[in-house]
């Protein structure tokens, strides 16, 4: 994971590379907050997640998500929650990161349900190379994967938000395929040596490098 990436930068620190996939947790737990309250969210940065859910193959944290701009939100967003800088309104925003990283957890522990879910998103990889075109399919297709695996683990994460959003079954589709995309960053950070006990240790550097990566995209 620590080949260079494109443009010719140099590798990226481990943490760094840490960062990033943490980001990718934030990014999704943002997204879904957005979705279950407002219908909708920022399609450049639903494209880069659910992207991270077919990246089967990636040399690095960024091209997962198809480069360093597909995962600003996050960035911006992990910074702002490590620094106690979000507001309250953003309680179930915060919630969702954490649920993702304990849920993670249990999916680690089922090696055949990760096969399972390793095989569908394979099996649905072709209508994600075209997004732009399929996008109520893909999430559609995810969210069904996500139902038939990790909707039946004892620990679900409970979405709050509008009824008149959450009822919507395209709105569902899109939260349970973000969701997952949490889930794959979450394993990513863990496979990259991320743990809870380091957030916590190491989240004033955490913060300042999501700052300082995210800074990076104003002088490209």
């Amino acid at each position: 994971m620590n080949a260079p990436i494109e443009g010719g930068h140099a590798p990226r620190s481990a943490l760094d590379e840490q960062t990033l996939a943490l980001a990718g947790v934030a990014q999704a737990a943002r997204l879904v907050d957005q979705v279950s309250r407002t219908g909708s969210c920022p399609p450049e940065f639903l494209q880069a997640s659910l992207h991270s859910l077919f990246a089967f193959q990636a040399d690095n944290v960024e091209s997962v998500y198809g480069g360093l701009a597909g995962i600003r939100l996050g960035l911006d967003t992990l910074a702002m929650v490590l620094h106690n800088q979000h507001t309250p309104e953003q309680r179930d925003m915060v919630r969702y990161i954490f649920n993702l990283l304990y849920l993670e957890r249990k999916f680690a522990a089922d090696t055949a349900m990760m096969a399972v879910v390793r095989s569908r998103l394979e099996h649905a990889s072709f209508r994600a190379e075209h997004f732009a075109a399929h996008a109520n399919d893909i999430c559609h297709s995810v969210s069904g994967i996500y139902q038939d695996t990790l909707s039946n683990l004892k620990f679900r994460i409970k979405v709050s938000g509008s009824a008149q959003h959450l009822q919507n079954r395209q709105t569902a589709d899109m939260i349970r395929a973000l969701l997952l995309a949490g889930i794959r960053a979450t394993f990513l950070w863990r496979q990259l040596g991320g743990r809870r006990w380091k957030l916590v240790l190491q989240r004033r550097a955490i913060g300042q490098r999501a700052q300082a990566l995210s800074r990076e995209l104003d002088v490209i």
